[in-house]
């Protein structure tokens, strides 16, 4: 994980809350629900979503048309009891070259 720098202009970042109120609901939700469900063998019911998505986001420090941008998202979703985060990544698309970050010492992957 690094910082994201958009001071150059380069990257946009987006976001979109779910609302589950309504008798039909987004394609989003059900695919969220489904994931928590298989991944965590539970059953899950969203009240609310939040998808947020980085898209082509250079990392710190960013400079004048840096091609090295990586687009991935964050969804946060509650039952009112529970809630969970997902961290979606485009496949290959991780593109931060971890070899400019200022720390030598990267961990890559998840706990």
């Amino acid at each position: 994980w690094d910082d994201a720098d958009f001071s150059q202009g380069v990257g946009t970042t987006w976001y979109q809350e779910y609302s589950t109120l309504s008798p039909t609901r987004d394609p989003i939700i059900h695919d969220v629900e489904a994931k928590i469900e298989k991944y965590l063998k539970t059953p899950y019911i969203a009240k609310w979503t939040l998808k947020v998505t980085w898209e082509k986001a250079p990392a710190y420090p960013s400079q004048q048309g840096d091609t090295q941008t990586s687009t991935y998202q964050a969804v946060l979703t509650t039952d009112g009891n529970r809630s969970f985060a997902l961290l979606l990544y485009q496949d290959g698309g991780m593109r931060w070259d971890y070899a400019k970050l200022a720390v030598g010492n990267v961990l890559i992957g998840f706990s």
